[in-house]
């Protein structure tokens, strides 16, 4: 009798994650679509500003997925950033150098502490940097500073908290990255774009 009661719950505790994780769904993409709202709004009804919003909407979904598995998917991030650079080249052809540079130029700096330690940083977050090099431009530095500020100041509250277990702690970088890029983007004054 009691195991039967227990098979019973099953199904409803599955039903009840499902209904739970479509609502996080829905809750992420509103959260992302108000995100990239705000951005576009900040920059102007332009294609910088509606290419900022869409670049805006995918930071935060990556960062919702990150936080949840740890991963920033290639099948998000590259196409991403392929779609990033060609809407750069068709807005701005004179730009299109300083957005591959700044792709680059980021992409190496969140490389560095890979070579140096393997499980420094992830490959997915260098991927990231690319897109935010290239979709920010030179306020691609603004971002990463930003977001890497936060990370730094998490990760001390986690050793307040924690102690020396946070040390071997693995933390996502992403939405870091990511809160960094859209606080940039909401920072800057609108005429940098």
């Amino acid at each position: 009798m009691e195991s039967a009661d227990v098979t019973s719950l099953a199904p409803e505790a599955v039903v009840g994650a499902e209904v739970h994780r479509q609502r996080r769904l829905v809750l992420d993409r509103t959260i992302a679509g108000c995100f990239g709202l705000a951005a576009t709004l900040h920059v102007g009804f332009t294609g910088r500003g509606l290419l900022l919003g869409a670049v805006v909407v995918v930071l935060v979904e990556l960062a919702a997925i990150d936080l949840e598995r740890r991963i920033l998917p290639n099948a998000i991030v590259l196409p991403m950033l392929l779609l990033v650079l060609a809407a750069q080249l068709a807005l701005d052809p004179s730009g299109y150098a300083e957005s591959l540079v700044c792709a680059v130029a980021a992409g190496l700096f969140l490389l560095l502490p890979a070579i140096v330690r393997r499980d420094a940083i992830g490959m997915g977050d260098v991927k990231l940097a690319l897109l935010l090099g290239a979709a920010l431009g030179r306020l691609v530095a603004a971002a990463l500073v930003l977001g890497l500020c936060a990370a730094g100041g998490f990760a001390l509250l986690l050793v307040a908290a924690r102690g020396r277990s946070a040390f071997r702690q693995e933390m996502p970088l992403g939405p870091f990255l990511a809160g960094g890029a859209i606080a940039a983007i909401l920072l800057a004054a609108p005429s940098s774009f």
